[in-house]
């Protein structure tokens, strides 16, 4: 009954017109009433991009970076596009409709990890040798894309089960055409190729719609690109209403999923990111095909989600707070980038829709040189402190130090119990940190990298912050209280916020930075048995100095304002990568009765 009570709760909150949306949905197809059962189209065959080499067979494969991180080998003939691409466990079934293909529990693990590879990511890679000047790149391109077309029959199997998996190899394929100077007079079966994803997105794109996330962004932004393409070259009226369609949902998921204050609805950096990837290609392409401006709410809106990414990017290595769920998705990876530089898609966003370029480095040079856009002269404004309080985030900023705080306000469903996070960056180095999200296959794993224990805050009676009611929702989401403006104090620059749930675990935390130090005050109250604070530190070599922490140069104390405090060094996991994890030590202070708890962190300024 109790968790009867959390879900009629919690229900309200995802929206009445979202909830009627993915039960139309659900029974449409389960009833054999949505049109996406009744689809059918015929295998398409290349070449898909010309070559103006003389090679005309591509015999070699390519090799790509699963999740950013995997090095997964594609050669034609001898790739298996059903199987998980880290364990080689295939589908059962594979050849069926998509429809009756389940997310999980397929018999080849994590499904993202068969989907992977069929994001065409090696697509754009492929696209960047060529333009490098490869003779045999887009021979390889066309080969390999042959074998997925002729392995991924329209609409069986699990490559076409999900939107947007389909929609990113649109986008993909429309990038690598820009890449290669070939989007206004592409190759035929390139956009067979595009009609046949079309025709299976829209069907299912009041789905997307309603999950409030990326889906709806990602799909849109599909059928703008697909469906302009068709009716720029072709004057293909199918494609006109496609493009027509994903122009009207663009403007509404910017206008609904992207707060003023330039916060996404997912809560999540990587996906914040991906977002703003999925706008910035959006835009290149409506360039290329000379079609009209979107309107000055969307360029608006996704500048100040520029502006947003740009704040949390540590300036020399790209990197940023793992904070939110990380998936592994990544758009535009060029063999020059890395997963976890982020400054590429600020250099290219700030470009198109504010006229200002960020601290780029070498592949944002090389990424906005293959898409043809310029760089501006005018650059973004270094990151200061501020809040971000639609979205709920406070950066800190002193002396080369950054402090990213994350407090509860959750107008969309929260992926991951966070509340009061803190993230501490000093020297390019992320010295607490968050855990991740590893996968959303495995139970365990997703109820510890989501749950509270993976995040530096306080964990009460041990469970989490708020109720877990499926795989990707809470219940009962927290509201916060006492949120401060992030302020001057004397030397410092300081920020406090608290909350209370609803089995009346209630914290408060207080954070000032300054130069040399950073202190913690976090009160808590309203547990029965323990409350425990997790600190998530940098890999290395830590040891203890009497009652302090020590490592590389950084010095950390916990200390109790009240009842006797327990502190020790623990062993944790972090996941930086989708479907990695490593090993990192957990600083836990606990503590059995409601009382104060300072954590003192300091360094050589």
């Amino acid at each position: 009954m109790k968790r009867a009570g959390v879900f009629l709760r919690t229900l309200p909150r995802l929206g009445v017109a979202n909830l009627a949306r993915v039960l139309y949905y659900r029974l449409g197809v389960r009833a054999g009433l949505n049109p996406v059962r009744r689809l059918s189209a015929s295998v398409a065959r290349g070449p898909f991009f010309r070559s103006e080499s003389s090679v005309r067979r591509g015999e070699g494969g390519v090799r790509f970076r699963a999740f950013g991180w995997y090095s997964v080998e594609i050669s034609p003939g001898g790739f298996d596009w059903h199987a998980n691409v880290l364990t080689g466990r295939r589908v059962e079934g594979g050849e069926r409709p998509w429809w009756e293909i389940p997310d999980f529990g397929t018999g080849a693990g994590d499904i993202k990890a068969v989907w992977e590879a069929s994001r065409f990511g090696w697509v754009v890679q492929l696209a960047d040798e060529a333009a490098s000047g490869s003779p045999e790149a887009v021979p390889r391109l066309n080969r390999l894309i042959d074998d997925w077309c002729a392995e991924n029959p329209p609409y069986l199997g699990p490559n076409w089960k999900c939107g947007q998996e389909t929609s990113i190899r649109v986008l993909h394929l429309a990038v690598a055409a820009r890449m290669l100077g070939q989007e206004l007079g592409p190759e035929g079966p390139l956009l067979d190729l595009i009609r046949t994803h079309c025709r299976r997105i829209v069907p299912t794109m009041m789905y997307a719609v309603a999950q409030d996330n990326n889906h709806g962004t990602s799909e849109a932004a599909a059928l703008f690109v697909g469906g302009a393409w068709l009716a720029k070259v072709l004057g293909d009226a199918e494609g006109a209403r496609w493009m027509r369609m994903g122009r009207r949902w663009l403007e509404n998921r910017a206008r609904r999923l992207i707060s003023p204050d330039g916060s996404f609805s997912q809560y999540s950096v990587n996906y914040h990111r991906l977002m703003l990837d999925t706008f910035s290609i959006v835009e290149v392409w409506r360039r290329a095909l000379g079609l009209r401006e979107f309107s000055a709410g969307l360029r608006e809106r996704v500048g100040t989600a520029a502006r947003w990414l740009h704040a949390f990017v540590e300036p020399q290595s790209g990197d940023t707070p793992n904070i939110g769920a990380n998936d592994g998705a990544w758009l535009m990876a060029l063999a020059s980038a890395e997963y976890r530089d982020f400054r590429p898609s600020v250099a290219l966003a700030g470009a198109l829709f504010l006229g200002e370029v960020g601290p780029d480095g070498p592949a944002a040079r090389a990424l906005m040189d293959r898409l043809g856009v310029e760089r501006p002269d005018a650059r973004l404004p270094e990151p200061r402190s501020g809040l971000f309080e639609h979205g709920g985030y406070a950066v800190l900023r002193r002396g080369g130090a950054a402090v990213f705080v994350r407090y509860p306000r959750y107008r969309f469903r929260p992926g991951h119990a966070d509340a009061l996070h803190v993230d501490f960056w000093l020297g390019g180095v992320n010295w607490l940190r968050d855990g991740g999200t590893y996968s959303y296959a495995d139970p365990d794993c997703l109820s510890y990298f989501s749950g509270t224990a993976s995040h530096n805050t306080v964990q009460f009676d041990d469970v989490d912050q708020m109720p877990r009611l499926g795989r990707f929702l809470f219940g009962d989401w927290l509201r916060a209280f006492g949120v401060s403006r992030v302020a001057e104090e004397g030397e410092a620059v300081c920020f406090s916020a608290g909350y209370r749930n609803r089995e009346g675990h209630t914290h408060q935390r207080a954070v000032a930075l300054s130069r040399g130090c950073l202190r913690i005050l976090d009160d808590v109250a309203g547990f029965r048995k323990e409350a425990v604070l997790r600190w998530r530190l940098a890999p290395g070599a830590w040891e203890w100095d009497g009652g302090t922490l020590r490592g590389a140069g950084v010095r950390i104390r916990v200390v109790s304002h009240g009842p006797p405090l327990s502190v020790r060094l623990e062993k944790g996991w972090e996941s930086r990568f989708y479907l990695r994890k490593d090993e990192v030590p957990v600083l836990e202070a606990r503590i059995s009765s409601g009382g104060r708890i300072e954590t003192i962190v300091e360094w050589s300024a």
